[in-house]
């Protein structure tokens, strides 16, 4: 992302697919909500029954702050300003 940007959001998705049997170009608009930062990109909607459904995809830096976050990253201090003195 952009160092000057630090969140995309929007309330649809355009998606853009070649067919492999014809190689012909197919563009949809749809209604799905996007949220990007640099730790990940969520894609919301409704599910068939109206319920709310998500995908999100982590990015390397939002899988290390996430393992971070639960306990399972390295014991360090990657900024060097929370160290025990």
């Amino acid at each position: 992302m952009d160092d000057d940007i630090f969140e995309i959001i929007a309330d649809t998705v355009t998606v853009e697919i070649t067919d492999r049997k014809t190689g012909q170009v197919f563009r949809r608009e749809l209604p799905i909500d996007y949220y990007e930062n640099a730790n990940f990109l969520r894609l919301s909607g409704e599910n068939f029954d109206g319920s709310t459904a998500q995908l999100v995809f982590c990015s390397a830096r939002g899988v290390e702050r996430m393992k971070d976050l639960t306990g399972k990253g390295p014991d360090y201090d990657p900024c060097g300003g929370h160290s025990r003195h």
